[in-house]
């Protein structure tokens, strides 16, 4: 049997419930006549219950999930976080304003060093991905690895400690320190190989159509998540890409598309909004409010690592193309606010677990909010940014690979620490077309083509 997660209708019916009463919706009738039915309400945390509903509990969530997308969101919440990209510029502090890109172009290290970084963060969360705080530290404490100064290992791990806390299946075989031989594959990777290959052919034409068209061409099914695999699924279904992410579709404001556009900061150097506009036309595929906003506060904060100086003009860029009375800017500042107060980091992080601990670990608002305080406290410096951000729990890969992108671009390659880059072997496994086995040096050669491609058109 299989229990494919993210896409059984009574697994999905429970986050549906939680998605819409966070948005402000009363679904509490629906609630009610679930739970008659018997069906459960409580969400399956890794996307899967353990055993199928009858088919008659099935197709009673599926008319469910279907009623509770009828449902108006409130105004109020439109009118601050809107979908359309004319309405987000309209109240960004950016304005939509974009910015001359000649010049030498961009620096070749701080590209690869962006490259690397990204690589690096992912690798040092995959294994405890899904593993709660407490179960990160007691690993690594067990290991001598705390505070997290490396790659995590099952070397000295207290069997009694491994038994509660057990790894990421998927991941310990090529991610823990003594197994790793280059960046295994990683959704974290994939999509960013995917947006480059969508701006190597695209470039500012790049459109939402594009970018479901060249999902179903070169990403097996199987390689997508939460948002990503119920898109997926009803672009096979038939649905155009403008409407294939707004139906039967819970995740709409998780993490997903945050972590697909560092790629259009990259080649949008220094012009945040050039960047998020083309984030902006990714994430919709997928996505709406938080989760767009999150894609296009990554790639703003993307196209500033590249070309700024501090981390904190990076957050300034992400902050700049997103509305400011929005969740996820909230989110986004009380990472800062934490990151900048006395506090010690793991006390900081307690309140950022008694603020957001509600939300899924995949959510966009809890994840983003650690990342933006994990990157404010380390300053820019790399080790220290990827390693709060892997300790702090929820999306450990995700947000690794995020704050590794970020910082790993303001330092450039030149500056990261050999421990963090040598177990790469300078390469990358994938299972998008083209790709697998591809050098760190050539990705970062074809990132600064699409870069002075765009410089001149």
């Amino acid at each position: 049997m299989i229990r494919l997660s993210w896409s059984q209708p009574e697994d999905l019916l429970p986050h549906a419930l939680v998605a819409a009463a966070l948005d402000g919706c009363d679904v509490a009738d629906v609630e009610r006549r679930w739970i008659e039915a018997g069906g459960d309400p409580t969400p399956p945390v890794t996307g899967a219950s353990p055993e199928p509903a009858p088919p008659s509990v099935r197709e009673l969530a599926r008319h469910f999930m279907a009623e509770i997308d009828e449902i108006e969101v409130p105004s109020s919440l439109i009118a601050a976080e809107p979908d359309d990209l004319a309405a987000i510029e309209s109240l960004a502090p950016a304005r939509g304003e974009t910015r001359s890109t000649s010049g030498p172009g961009v620096d070749a290290d701080r590209l690869l060093g962006a490259w690397l970084g990204r690589a690096a963060g992912c690798l040092l969360g995959k294994p405890v991905e899904k593993i709660e705080r407490a179960g990160i530290r007691a690993i690594a404490e067990s290991t001598g690895n705390w505070p997290i100064d490396g790659y995590f290992t099952a070397r000295g791990l207290d069997p009694a400690v491994a038994a509660t806390y057990p790894w990421n299946r998927r991941s310990a075989v090529n991610s823990l320190a003594e197994n790793i031989d280059g960046m295994p594959e990683d959704d974290d990777l994939n999509f960013a190989l995917i947006a480059l290959r969508l701006v190597e052919q695209r470039g500012d034409r790049l459109t939402t159509d594009d970018v479901a068209a060249i999902w179903l061409d070169e990403l097996p099914a199987g390689r997508v998540f939460t948002a990503e695999r119920v898109t997926y699924r009803n672009l096979v279904g038939g649905d155009e890409p403008d409407v294939a992410g707004r139906h039967g579709n819970p995740f709409q404001a998780w993490i997903g598309a945050q972590i697909r556009t560092d790629v259009y900061g990259w080649v949008c150097a220094g012009d945040p909004v050039r960047a998020a506009r083309l984030a902006w036309h990714d994430a919709r595929l997928t996505h709406s409010r938080s989760g767009i906003y999150g894609a296009m506060f990554v790639a703003a904060a993307s196209a500033a690592a590249v070309a700024e100086p501090t981390i904190d003009r990076c957050i300034d860029a992400g902050l700049s193309v997103i509305p400011p009375a929005s969740r996820y800017a909230a989110a986004i500042a009380r990472g800062v606010d934490l990151a900048r107060s006395s506090m010690s980091s793991d006390d900081a992080i307690d309140q950022l677990y008694r603020e957001f601990g509600h939300l899924h670990w995949v959510h966009a608002l809890n994840n983003s909010a650690l990342l933006a305080f994990a990157l404010v406290r380390s300053g820019g410096d790399f080790t220290t940014a990827i390693t709060t951000a892997v300790s702090g729990g929820w999306d450990t890969d995700s947000v690794g690979a995020t704050a590794g992108a970020l910082c790993g671009g303001l330092n450039g390659a030149a500056a990261l620490p050999p421990r963090w880059v040598l177990p790469l072997h300078n390469r990358l496994a994938s299972s998008v077309r083209g790709f697998d086995g591809i050098t760190f040096d050539e990705l970062s050669r074809r990132t600064a083509a699409t870069a002075i491609t765009y410089e001149i058109q």
